[in-house]
């Protein structure tokens, strides 16, 4: 194949969960730029529609629906009618992510708990499982996980400084476990051409360096991140693209770090 038509999108159907937040509209603007049709899924279907209206705007196949990733039954349902009105499921983003509580361990209760947990492990599984599903009678399928840097190593915490910024054992609790389902994922569906891959991208908070109250944090951040900046809009569109593609079609079970070199000391 030529390089362009490895990276060709056109004809796959992509599901991208929190598909119009932080993360998620550059994932999704960047599969529907290489010619995939994108559906935009998250608890709030006017956000989903909305994001999804601007790609149509610029000419591309995007479309968005609800999704419940703390309901097996909204979970299932959606499935079923997007294989209704799509036929398939080529590509599965899963983005969503649950910032419940995001407390330290001693502030972190039973509840905030397990209310992240539902959707971070208990709604991604479930989510992956109806996909899958769908998958493997066609002997084709790419799974895409968003981790973070908090996957891949601990979180530096002096990083913080005084800021009162901090990050959640929750979260990096989750985020270890989308490595490992990554694993398992690739490892186990590999015999059916499913393929499964995990991007762990770094810092990525728009309008974090205009705040003054953070300014330690973006220093500290910008000083240990080997090149010098956070990550911008575009620096998760060539990963997902890559990883969607035939251009990685030899590469699964893999978690790529997106993070400028922050975990490569």
């Amino acid at each position: 194949m030529h390089t362009k038509q490895l990276f060709d999108l056109e004809g796959q159907i992509a599901i991208v969960t929190g598909g119009s937040g932080l993360y998620g509209a550059h994932i999704s603007q960047a599969l529907c730029e290489a010619g995939a049709t994108v559906i935009i899924a998250s608890r709030n279907a006017e956000n989903c529609e909305q994001a999804a209206a601007k790609l149509q705007e610029a000419g591309h196949q995007a479309y968005g629906m609800q999704l419940d990733l703390g309901d097996e039954a909204n979970i299932c349902k959606f499935v079923a009618e997007v294989i209704e009105r799509f036929k398939q499921i080529d590509i599965l983003v899963n983005n969503s992510v649950s910032r419940v509580g995001l407390n330290d361990l001693e502030k972190t209760t039973q509840e905030g708990w397990e209310a992240a947990q539902h959707v971070n492990g208990t709604g991604t599984m479930l989510i992956t499982r109806e996909v899958v599903k769908t998958m493997v009678p066609r002997r084709k399928g790419n799974i895409i996980n968003i981790g973070s840097i908090q996957g891949t190593v601990g979180p530096h915490f002096p990083v913080y400084g005084d800021t009162g910024m901090s990050s959640g054992i929750e979260y990096t609790y989750a985020k270890w476990g989308m490595v490992g389902m990554t694993k398992w994922l690739a490892n186990y569906y590999g015999r059916y051409n499913i393929r499964a891959n995990c991007i762990s991208p770094g810092g990525y908070n728009p309008g974090v360096e205009n705040d003054v109250q953070r300014g330690e944090f973006v220093d500290n951040y910008k000083r240990l991140t080997p090149l010098g900046r956070f990550g911008d809009d575009d620096d998760i569109k060539g990963p997902i693209v890559f990883l969607a593609s035939e251009a990685s079609r030899y590469v699964t079970g893999h978690n790529l770090a997106v993070d400028g070199g922050w975990t490569s000391w």
